[in-house]
């Protein structure tokens, strides 16, 4: 009798352990009900004129924060938040004229941040030079592989042609360059064309978004104008998805008359949650009359899509407003005066979600879930 009495308790433990589980890792599951708000810290960086850098290309110390800093790809290691950071270097040249380089700053709260007083990865001599040299390494997102491994997508921007490009780090510090995404692809159709934004598809596991495979393979949605979809089976070399023509197919364009009608932007690392693949994303609206009415002309703000978990090219749910949007000052005036959140990190922490995002080309800002 006692042996049962005792099988009983031990399931009934087992059951409320489970439950706890998944309240704790189910947190991706209510995404539907996310709702952010921006603390009173925000601006959380700015640009920083003391940093120093000896500048490997230049020969010569630089102030690679000087200008501005923004853009932030976002993870959680060891209890901290880590941001890697778009810092460029000189506040007079013009957008786009500038040297970014990518910095990394550490957080025990996600909104106070202290940065590493040099960049982690920036335009060195080395093979990718070419594609590196002279506007730099831009716009950073990161997911850990393992609790070893981690990967970045990055723009290469040599002044000619923006490129989507790959690195690896075992320590967030020291960053091994892969060269461009879509070298080996189709013979190298796509290394010269215009490439940027990256969001590889990740899991929750352990709170924490780790890249997750699909049918065998890793995927990542990529692109600026429009959304493309790409895999891989080393996260090293990205093979883009083609229509019947042997062109990039479009699965996410812009919509006359919504936030995004002008583009739409890949985001964070899109989320494996419960109803699909959820995909954060960058929306400009238009400058004619094909802007949306309720928002700035040119004004970049967040939104969401939903694919579906087995077929990530199909679109099951979007959204048809922004879910975050312009509204401190700092993010009306800057380098993009148009009004900018441009979200790049998003992590779990402390049992709430934080959006990291860039503001005006100018800032890094914050929201959280309420």
């Amino acid at each position: 009798m006692k042996s049962i009495q005792y099988l009983v308790i031990f399931t009934i433990i087992l059951q409320l352990a489970a439950c706890h589980y998944a309240v704790k890792n189910n947190s991706q599951i209510n995404w539907e009900q996310w709702s952010f708000s921006k603390p009173e810290e925000n601006p959380i960086i700015a640009a920083d004129s003391t940093k120093k850098f000896f500048d490997p290309v230049k020969r010569d110390t630089v102030r690679w924060q000087k200008a501005d800093v923004f853009n932030p790809g976002a993870i959680v290691k060891n209890g901290k938040v880590y941001l890697f950071t778009r810092c460029e270097d000189n506040p007079v040249a013009i957008i786009g004229g500038r040297t970014s380089r990518i910095g990394l700053a550490e957080s025990e709260d996600g909104i106070h941040f202290t940065h590493f007083d040099t960049p982690v990865l920036y335009p060195d001599n080395d093979e990718f030079r070419k594609y590196d040299y002279p506007g730099g390494c831009e716009d950073p997102r990161v997911v850990e592989v393992d609790e070893s491994t981690y990967v970045m997508t990055y723009t290469s921007w040599n002044y000619e042609v923006p490129r989507l490009s790959i690195a690896f780090s075992r320590n967030l510090h020291v960053w091994e360059k892969k060269g461009p995404a879509f070298t080996k692809a189709y013979d190298g159709k796509f290394l010269n064309i215009a490439s940027k934004s990256a969001s590889i598809v990740t899991k929750m596991k352990n709170d924490r978004p780790v890249v997750a495979t699909i049918n065998g393979k890793y995927w990542m949605y990529w692109g600026e104008k429009f959304v493309n979809l790409a895999w891989s089976e080393n996260l090293i070399d990205w093979y883009p998805l083609l229509d019947e023509n042997g062109n990039l197919k479009e699965l996410l364009s812009p919509r006359a008359g919504f936030f995004d009608s002008n583009l739409t932007e890949c985001g964070p690392p899109a989320l494996m949650v419960d109803k699909g693949i959820l995909l954060l994303y960058n929306g400009k609206n238009a400058t004619d009359k094909r802007a949306d009415p309720k928002l700035p002309e040119g004004t970049y703000s967040v939104g969401w899509v939903l694919f579906d978990l087995n077929d990530p090219e199909k679109i099951i749910n979007r959204t048809d407003t922004c879910i975050l949007k312009s509204s401190l000052p700092h993010e009306l005036t800057g380098q993009y005066q148009a009004g900018t959140t441009f979200a790049e990190g998003l992590v779990y922490f402390k049992e709430k979600w934080f959006l990291y995002y860039g503001t005006a080309d100018s800032y890094v800002g914050v929201a959280i879930t309420k």
